[in-house]
């Protein structure tokens, strides 16, 4: 039978695992099994990371909401989005957090569209 030789390719995968641990500490940089498994242990956290990410992002733009609506108006979170949905504003959760924070003054705006429309 023919010898092979792994030397490239092996290195080649060993490397490619080894510049992924960058910026780890210790042995979890340095040795290559250690490495391997942290690599690995790492991709599948930052698998359900960006789950997560979106999950927290959700329930920030909320609480900011949330917030503003009970500061200006005495409106819950929940009865302000329901009545912007019967309102049939287009504007989802992002994009009304960022105005209550960036842009008050429309943010208000909608608040009193919003309560006028359903005020009848």
């Amino acid at each position: 039978m023919v010898r092979i030789k792994r030397g490239n390719v092996a290195r080649k995968r060993r490397k490619k695992v080894l510049n992924l641990a960058k910026g780890f500490k210790g042995t979890h940089s340095r040795l290559f099994r250690v490495a391997n498994q942290q690599v690995m242990k790492a991709l599948r956290y930052s698998y359900s990371g960006r789950k997560q990410k979106k999950r927290q992002f959700r329930r920030l733009w909320i609480t900011r909401i949330n917030a503003s609506t009970r500061s200006t108006s005495n409106l819950t979170y929940s009865r302000f989005i329901n009545k912007v949905k019967i309102s049939n504003i287009a504007l989802n959760r992002k994009i009304l957090s960022q105005m209550s924070i960036l842009d008050p003054e429309t943010f208000g705006k909608i608040q009193n569209i919003v309560i006028e429309k359903t005020a009848g």
